[in-house]
């Protein structure tokens, strides 16, 4: 048996931090750790996974991975897995991440835990821990069939480097033009000095409380001083204030940073789903029987049109 694979989450060589928290928590277990890395050119990347523990990296070459394509993506990883037979295999719980997780457990009709805040791992079985009711209870799920597949939240675990061997290993390459069914015309990324939304350590997100446009900036000049990424709740993002890859939750990204400011969101379900497991959280709010504060650390019960300039003048202090 092949010890527990992590899939790496990367686009033309950034690598998402998530698969280091992943590559972590897989040499905690005490199993072979490997990295699989799709991509046109990336056995070049295999240091960089060893610095956190992968044992071997399965560089998957080809100009069919280029970009990631679910058919030819889950065809080349099915083929392996019946070659290597891994323990188990982590995925992250990204927009690929999913899809292509889903897509596997289809394809090997095995059991797949999503959205895993914690891995144990033993004697061919997984046990996965979720968060459900929007953080108000932890769920923990087995999974049985082989190999054991999860995706894992990104921000929940700890990076740290543990030397491995990092052995590249380059499979055979079973996936072919027919296997793509998708293809990807364009890529248009949102260029911003900010932080990535879901890897940041603080967030700062604005909700129907900052009225309009002059509120977000108030918002995005807090977020800039502290380094911070800019998030928002479904109104602010309905009503236009903010792009729609900058929404926090159940609809929108997952979000774990050590700080979360929230700046006139009252704390509905769906958006405490999204970031309720922040270390941390302050809320700015006028209604003090916002629900907001009921998972808040910090709580200020004013209106942040007040409270946010100030905070701005005494950061810029």
């Amino acid at each position: 048996m092949a010890g527990t694979w992590v899939i790496v989450e990367q686009r033309d060589g950034n690598i998402r931090k998530v698969t280091y928290e992943m590559l972590s928590e897989a040499k905690k277990i005490g199993d072979e750790v490997s990295a699989v890395v799709f991509g046109k050119s990336v056995e070049g990347l295999a240091s960089e996974f060893a610095k956190y523990g992968a044992d071997k990296v399965y560089a998957v070459e080809g100009d069919v991975f280029a970009e990631y394509n679910t058919g030819a993506y889950v065809a080349q990883l099915a083929a392996m897995i019946a070659e290597y037979s891994p323990n188990a295999v982590l995925f992250a719980h990204t927009f690929n991440g999913r899809d292509f997780a889903s897509r596997m457990a289809q394809k090997l009709e095995a059991g797949l835990a999503t959205d895993a805040i914690a891995v144990e791992l033993s004697a061919g079985k997984g046990v996965f821990t979720r968060a459900i009711y929007a953080g108000k209870a932890l769920a923990k799920v087995e999974v049985a069939t082989n190999p054991v597949m999860a995706t894992i939240r990104a921000g929940v675990m700890e990076v740290v480097e543990s030397a491995g061997a990092g052995a590249v290993v380059k499979p055979a390459i079973a996936a072919t033009a027919a296997d793509v069914y998708q293809n990807i015309k364009s890529f248009v990324p949102t260029v911003s000095a900010r932080p990535d939304l879901t890897e940041a350590e603080t967030v700062v997100s604005g909700g129907r409380g900052c009225k309009g446009p002059d509120g977000i900036k108030l918002v995005e000049t807090l977020a800039d001083l502290l380094g911070a990424a800019v998030g928002g709740s479904r109104a602010s993002i309905d009503s236009g204030w903010l792009g729609h890859e900058l929404q926090v939750g159940q609809t929108g990204k997952v979000v774990c940073p050590n700080l979360y400011i929230a700046a006139g969101i009252s704390g509905a379900i769906q958006h405490l789903a999204g970031m309720s497991s922040s270390k941390f959280i302050a809320a700015i709010n006028t209604d003090p029987e916002a629900p907001i504060f009921n998972v808040s650390d910090f709580g200020v019960v004013a209106d942040l049109f007040k409270v946010i300039p100030t905070l701005v003048t005494e950061l810029k202090k």
